[in-house]
């Protein structure tokens, strides 16, 4: 397990960082640019491993996210032991081997096993990373959830933090999922909490960079949305939809990035079949 570098603040941390001995050297980071560090980093929604026909295959999954040649994925919609729907696999560890990356998860949903004995059944957002995870955290944001049938708004797991050293540079990588309802209420809520948890990290690790990873389940435009461009930059390219990801007719993934980082480029990739969403990828200049 990384070191922890410092003690992030979190009320449920349920990380679970896996290093993987094998992983290929940063490809981002082979040359510099002007004095800066180049960053490919990529955000994803992987529909819990299953493609847009709804069948599970994590192979097919891997080939998309390899084809993303990233050094930092976001995903949302992971299982991890969940059940039938992904094969009661570990989605995050499983993926994070096909591809040598190091993995942080970070539950939204923690339940008892369904028979004695058995793991814990997980869904939430991870974090795949070439670079050593030096810390990470699960952060509480107000959720209105799916496992409960008459749900009210509270606070709840699944906001996941990372932070990395990528050459000599701090980065903190935030991986989220927004509320799916059309009333917006509740991401009204989760956007001003992810706002105060950014800004409380920031604090804590002074000079840091901050990326913010997710399906916001909103489009940019979005009023919801609104308060979050106060700090960050949407670095989503102008065109090009998400989803659904065989024909996108909107844009509610994003690459998101805070003060002092660059964006050099941005894409959609035209991948239409290993997931309900498209993957969009980003890349960044960090200035050392």
């Amino acid at each position: 397990m990384p070191m922890r570098t410092r003690a992030l603040p979190s009320m449920a941390l349920s990380a679970v960082l896996l290093g993987i001995a094998a992983a290929a050297p940063p490809a981002a980071a082979a040359t510099r640019h002007h004095g800066s560090v180049p960053l490919r980093i990529a955000s994803y929604n992987v529909h819990a491993g299953s493609g847009m026909d709804n069948v599970f295959d994590l192979d097919r999954q891997a080939a998309a996210l390899r084809a993303l040649d990233a050094d930092v994925i976001g995903l949302q919609e992971v299982d991890v032991h969940w059940g039938a729907r992904s094969q009661s696999l570990d989605v995050a560890r499983e993926l994070a081997e096909r591809l040598k990356m190091r993995v942080s998860f970070a539950p939204i949903y923690s339940l008892d096993p369904a028979e004695a004995g058995g793991q814990r059944r997980e869904f939430g957002v991870a974090v795949l990373s070439r670079h050593p995870i030096r810390a990470a955290a699960n952060h509480e944001i107000t959720r209105l959830s799916t496992q409960d049938p008459n749900p009210v708004p509270a606070p709840a797991p699944g906001f996941g933090e990372v932070t990395l050293k990528v050459r000599g540079v701090p980065v903190q990588v935030f991986v989220t999922h927004l509320d799916y309802r059309p009333d917006p209420a509740v991401r009204v809520a989760q956007v001003a909490d992810t706002r105060r948890i950014m800004a409380s990290e920031r604090r804590a690790l002074p000079g840091a960079r901050q990326v913010l990873l997710g399906d916001f389940n909103a489009a940019p435009s979005a009023p919801e949305l609104g308060p979050l461009w106060t700090e960050l930059r949407d670095s989503g390219p102008a065109e090009g939809g998400t989803y659904p990801a065989s024909t996108p007719v909107q844009r509610i993934d994003y690459v998101a990035v805070g003060e002092g980082i660059r964006v050099r480029s941005a894409s959609v990739p035209d991948e239409p079949t290993a997931s309900d969403h498209r993957p969009v990828v980003a890349e960044i200049a960090l200035p050392r």
